[in-house]
C-alpha cells in the first residue's frame, strides 16, 4: 500500500508545472577609504592606511548597485608573464597552454545611473587628497581621511583604495593625466605625460618632423619599428608595469577579496589593461583607446572582455580618437593621443546630438562627467526604459592606419 500511495504522488507532483528557483540578485555594497597609494621616485608602490571612522548613515545616503558577471583569469600571474614573453619574441598573441579560470563574480552595475555617478565621483578623488577642496563628498558611506604618501615632489603612480567593510570587496582608483591643459597640473605632469605618449601614439609620439620623439622607434616615411615600440612599454618605471606591481601587492594584502578597478583618462585606460591582466571588473571613464597599448603589451586575450566598461560621451575628442594631428588640441599640447578603440564594451553618451555640445578638449575632464552628464537622468534613455545609454562592442574599429610596423631595426 505504502509502495503505491509512494508511486501516485511521483506521478502527481510530475504533472504539476515546473518552477524554476531563481537566483538571489547580488546585494548593493558600501564602501569606505581604506587606504592611499602612490609610487616613490624608486619606482616602488607605497600604501598608507587611512585610520577608520564610526559614522551613522544618513537618510539620503546611497550604496553601490551590484551584479553578477562572467570573468576569466589567467591561471597565474607568472604563466600570464611567460605568455606575454613568448608572444612578444614570437611576434603573435599565443593561447595558454592551460585553460582560463572562468569565474562568476559581483561587478558594479553599469545599467545604474546612481552607481556610475559614484563611480565616478571615486575617480574624480583619486587625483586629490581627501583635505582638497575638490574633494566630492561620498556621504556617509565613505570614510575619508588625510592624505599620506602623496610628498609635493612625488612624481608617480597615484590613487586610493576603497573596501567595504567587511573587506569582501575592494575597489582600486587609479589618477589619470596631471596637466595644466586638461584642468591640472603638478608633480606628476611630466611622467603622466611620457606615459600618454607611450601608450597613445601610433609611434612614439611622432606626429611630425617638428616633434621629438618619446622612444627610438620610428625609422622613417610612415614605418614604425614594432620590436622596439613593444620594448618602449615594458620599462620598470611606466605605469603598466608599476599597476601590476600595485595589484599584486593589494591582492596580497586583501587575498579572498573581489577587485574592483576603475579610473578616468590615462587611469582608466590603465584600469582597463589591468583588467584585462587580472580578470577583475573595470569601469572606465573618458579613457583613450587602450585596444592598441594591450596589443603592443602582448596581453594574451581572454574568451572575453566583457567585464570592462568604457564610459564616455561624444564631444571628447580624446576618447573618440579625434584629438590627433598636428593642428589638433592635444597636439599644440604636447600629447600624440591618436588610439581609439577600446577593449570591452562602451557606455556612449552622444551629448552632440542630444545636448548640442560642440567637441572640445576642455570636457574631458571628470566633473563634467559627474556634473553635466550622470548627475540627471539622461533623456535618450529614459525614453528607451533604461537609466543608461546601451552598452555596445566597438566593432571594425581602426586606428594608425598610415603606420607600416615591422622589423626595422638598425
Amino acid at each position: 500500500m505504502l509502495g503505491a500511495l509512494t508511486t501516485w504522488l511521483v506521478s502527481l507532483f510530475s504533472l504539476l508545472p515546473h518552477v524554476e528557483t531563481v537566483p538571489k540578485p547580488p546585494s548593493p555594497l558600501s564602501f569606505e577609504l581604506r587606504h592611499l597609494h602612490a609610487v616613490s621616485p624608486s619606482a616602488q608602490v607605497v600604501f598608507a592606511d587611512v585610520p577608520q571612522r564610526a559614522g551613522v548613515l544618513s537618510d539620503d545616503s546611497h550604496t553601490l548597485l551590484t551584479r553578477k558577471i562572467r570573468s576569466y583569469k589567467p591561471p597565474s600571474f607568472a604563466l600570464h608573464a611567460q605568455a606575454r614573453e613568448q608572444s612578444r619574441r614570437f611576434g603573435q598573441s599565443l593561447p595558454f597552454e592551460f585553460p582560463w579560470d572562468e569565474q562568476e563574480v559581483v561587478a558594479p552595475d553599469v545599467e545604474d545611473r546612481f552607481t556610475l555617478l559614484e563611480l565616478a565621483k571615486m575617480t574624480n578623488n583619486a587625483y586629490v587628497d581627501p583635505d582638497d577642496e575638490a574633494w566630492y563628498e561620498l556621504g556617509a558611506n565613505w570614510t575619508v581621511s588625510y592624505p599620506f604618501g602623496w610628498e609635493p615632489d612625488a612624481d608617480g603612480f597615484r590613487g586610493h583604495v576603497f573596501a567595504t567593510p567587511d573587506n569582501e570587496t575592494i575597489v582600486l582608483a587609479l589618477k589619470g593625466t596631471s596637466s595644466g591643459f586638461f584642468g591640472g597640473g603638478g608633480p606628476t605632469a611630466k611622467k603622466d605625460k611620457l606615459n600618454d605618449n607611450l601608450l597613445f601614439s601610433c609611434c612614439c609620439a611622432r606626429v611630425d618632423w617638428t616633434w621629438t620623439t618619446v622612444c627610438g622607434c620610428y625609422a622613417g616615411g610612415w614605418k614604425c619599428d614594432a620590436n622596439c615600440v613593444e620594448q618602449a612599454l615594458i620599462e620598470d618605471s611606466l605605469f603598466y608595469p608599476i599597476g601590476t606591481n600595485l595589484y599584486n601587492n593589494l591582492t596580497y594584502m586583501y587575498p579572498d577579496s573581489n577587485v574592483w578597478i576603475i579610473g578616468h583618462s590615462m587611469g582608466g585606460a590603465l584600469a582597463s589593461l589591468l583588467g584585462a591582466t587580472f580578470g577583475s571588473p573595470v569601469v572606465a571613464f573618458e579613457s583613450p583607446g587602450d585596444k592598441m597599448a594591450a596589443g603592443r603589451l602582448h596581453l594574451p586575450s581572454p574568451p572575453s572582455t566583457l567585464h570592462i566598461t568604457h564610459v564616455y560621451h561624444t564631444a571628447d575628442p580624446i576618447a573618440m580618437g579625434t584629438c590627433n594631428g598636428v593642428l589638433s588640441s592635444c597636439a599644440i599640447a604636447g600629447f600624440a593621443m591618436e588610439s581609439r578603440c577600446h577593449l570591452g564594451t562602451s557606455i556612449v553618451y552622444d551629448t552632440v546630438s542630444n545636448l548640442s555640445w560642440s567637441v572640445d578638449i576642455r570636457l574631458h575632464g571628470i566633473v563634467n562627467v559627474i556634473e553635466k552628464v550622470l548627475k540627471d537622468p539622461w533623456p535618450p534613455a529614459v525614453e528607451a526604459g533604461r537609466d543608461v545609454p546601451m552598452a555596445h562592442e566597438e566593432e571594425d574599429c581602426v586606428e594608425c592606419y598610415s603606420w607600416e610596423y615591422g622589423d626595422f631595426g638598425k
